[in-house]
């Protein structure tokens, strides 16, 4: 109970410091957010007392109060859940984040377990061949898609798949022209249909180091004396790559799997810039092109938040899918 408790403590406790970071960029910074801000404001003509008032209603920080107010109103706004205002939508930040993170969390998590189940997958089948042609080229193609970025991918697709082949659509959370209840089959049908592009160049690209990881994490393990052990037992290969070989090698990508859900949340921003798909990375990039600094603020926070909680579960789970962990055995489990 208490390594639960300290876990969740120090999630608490990392959220804090990020917020309190946030703030820091907004207000103590010289010539920070806040001040670019206050002369955007006065550059589109409004009256200095209508620029404070703005800027309060923007940032939830009273520009004239003593610093120590502003952080608490600040930190008190972001527990009752108000990010503060839009400049470039007009509406308030978390409606925006609400609108657009669950398409956000939908590509990030559907790239995340297509990744590790492709590299699960591929990696020992590729162990299992280890030195043949085949593991070769997987592992040529493997180092090719590693080295190649997502968005360069993302781009290819967009000119060969959607353009040349027209497949796939190539912009767009959903048909624009589809008048369908949300959550409908034609409505789930259609979001399916514009994610693989942005799902595709993600995975494709994602894949390759855990690909090989994968393989090495599976020879590793074929090595090991509990393998010979088992083969000397009679079991059938199939028992032993599944059972053993496996499940060991599993292990070690577990916390990698949760942790890679912020990378690729990260990685969101680019994509869905490139195929104007409208989740919190695209609000992300039109917040830093029209430099709405409150909506920047409240996708950063929210970004880093969700990381934090990525790796918080992965602390709580890591117990169940690894028993050894529980009980502090290191040895290898059978």
């Amino acid at each position: 109970m208490n390594y639960y408790l300290r876990r969740f403590l120090r999630v608490i406790v990392t959220i804090w410091a990020v917020a309190t970071f946030t703030f820091a960029l907004i207000r103590l910074l010289p010539g920070g957010p806040l001040v670019q801000l206050r002369a955007q404001l006065i550059r589109s003509g409004a009256s200095p007392e209508r620029v404070e008032t703005l800027i309060q209603s923007y940032t939830k920080i009273q520009p004239d109060a003593p610093i120590y107010v502003q952080y608490f109103d600040y930190i008190t706004s972001l527990v009752q859940g108000d990010l503060g205002e839009s400049i470039s939508t007009g509406r308030s930040v978390g409606e925006v984040v609400g609108g657009a993170l669950p398409w956000t969390l939908w590509i990030a998590i559907a790239t995340t377990i297509l990744v590790f189940a492709l590299a699960i997958v591929w990696g020992a089948i590729m162990a299992y061949f280890e030195g043949s042609n085949f593991d070769l080229a997987s592992s040529s193609a493997s180092i090719l898609a590693a080295s190649m970025p997502f968005y360069v991918l993302a781009m290819l697709l967009i000119i060969i798949v959607g353009y040349e082949f027209g497949w796939f659509p190539t912009r767009f959370r959903i048909d624009p022209n589809l008048e369908a209840p949300v959550f409908s089959v034609a409505f789930v049908g259609s979001a399916l249909y514009h994610s693989v592009l942005p799902i595709a160049s993600m995975v494709l690209t994602g894949a390759g180091l855990q690909v090989l990881a994968m393989r090495g994490n599976s020879i590793s393990v074929l090595g090991k004396d509990f393998v010979t052990v088992a083969r000397l037992r009679g079991l059938s290969d199939r028992r032993i790559s599944i059972t053993y070989v496996a499940r060991n090698a599993i292990l070690p990508m577990y916390t990698s799997m949760l942790l890679s859900v912020g990378w690729y949340l990260g990685g969101t921003v680019i994509v869905e810039e490139i195929f104007t798909y409208r989740g919190i990375g695209y609000y992300m990039y039109e917040g830093l092109e029209s430099r709405d600094y409150p909506l920047m603020m409240g996708i950063f926070l929210i970004l880093t938040s969700t990381l934090v909680i990525g790796v918080f579960v992965a602390d709580l789970t890591y117990g169940l899918v690894d028993p050894r962990i529980q009980t502090g055995d290191q040895s290898e489990s059978f």
